[in-house]
């Protein structure tokens, strides 16, 4: 680890293979935290390459643990987090959305190491017992429409890496690492970065990869659609800039998404969300996240169509009935 910091440090990159084998001596331990936190701390200095960051993805990939859900067309939602916004659980709830409107998610999540509420948090505060079964996980899904993979029980970099990251409590390249290390490999993604450089190195990725991918970003700096700004949407045939009136909803402020100080005030919004019964730009923000989604895995489906939907399941209770079913399984 002494050589390769020296090398970083003087500005020199590593390849594909140099990336693989280091993420797989992260995996085995092999490294201790202050090497650990030195070595995160290069990439807050410096760009990521497509190397690195995919050399990163195939170490990973190469020792996860596997799940295999055959011919479901699935998808995951997810950001990179490390926005600074410290939003309510914005992916999370859309999942549930996109899941009442009879479609099928694969969430890919872990505890929160650059914000208050991570997508583990909230469901572990409401009584979900994470696992790696996979009848369980099967069932999961076919009951309430998603299945939930916590990193650390499928990752084990992940896992090594998980208190070096939260004594840093800020964004490190593990940040965008998370969304490209879905173990299921779902053939559909909702990704939503924090900034447009990371959006192009992600639909460089995408398209190398052969993933069916939508990347999102807010212009004022969300990883999702916020609806507090335009917001930038990026597939493998176009990219376009929109806004909230383009899908017949209305915006917030920043203020209008907080997701308070604590795990409870975290997941108290959240449960508002799913019960409808919060604010408009809340609300919004998810059907919104849940539309594009939708139209990921649906692409013939007009995003208009896809909002109705979202916003029907939502509305309808279909949502928090997803919710309720998945808690109950993963009691």
């Amino acid at each position: 680890m002494n050589r390769i910091l020296s090398n970083l440090f003087e500005h020199k990159s590593l390849t594909r293979e140099e990336a693989r084998d280091i993420m797989l001596n992260i995996a085995d331990g092999k490294y201790n935290d202050n090497q650990l936190s030195a070595f995160m701390t290069v990439f807050l200095m410096r760009s990521i390459t497509p190397n690195e960051l995919t050399g990163f993805r195939d170490a990973i990939l190469q020792r996860r643990v596997a799940v295999d859900f055959g011919d479901v067309n699935t998808i995951d939602i997810v950001g990179t987090g490390g926005d600074g916004k410290n939003t309510f659980n914005i992916s999370t709830a859309s999942c549930f959305v996109v899941a009442g409107a009879g479609r099928k998610v694969v969430k890919h999540g872990n505890y929160g190491a650059s914000s208050v509420s991570g997508a583990s948090n909230v469901l572990e505060q409401h009584g979900v017992k994470f696992t790696a079964d996979p009848d369980k996980l099967h069932k999961s899904l076919e009951i309430s429409g998603v299945s939930f993979l916590h990193a650390p029980f499928f990752s084990p970099a992940l896992k090594s890496v998980g208190p070096v990251r939260r004594s840093l409590k800020m964004r490190t390249f593990f940040n965008m690492l998370g969304p490209l290390v879905n173990p299921t490999l779902p053939k559909n993604q909702l990704l939503g970065v924090y900034n447009l450089k990371l959006m192009r190195l992600y639909r460089y990725i995408a398209q190398n990869e052969g993933i069916n991918c939508t990347i999102v970003h807010s212009l004022d700096g969300y990883d999702e659609i916020s609806l507090t700004s335009p917001f930038k949407v990026v597939n493998n045939d176009s990219e376009k800039v929109m806004e909230a009136k383009h899908l017949g909803l209305t915006g917030g402020s920043q203020e209008d998404l907080y997701g308070g100080d604590t795990v409870e005030e975290a997941a108290k919004v959240f449960d508002d969300v799913l019960s409808n019964r919060a604010s408009d730009p809340k609300k919004n923000c998810v059907i919104a996240n849940a539309a594009f989604a939708i139209h990921t895995l649906e692409p013939q489906l007009s995003i208009l169509d896809a909002v109705r939907e979202a916003k029907e399941s939502l509305e309808s209770g279909a949502a928090l009935d997803s919710f309720r079913k998945f808690v109950e399984v993963n009691r």
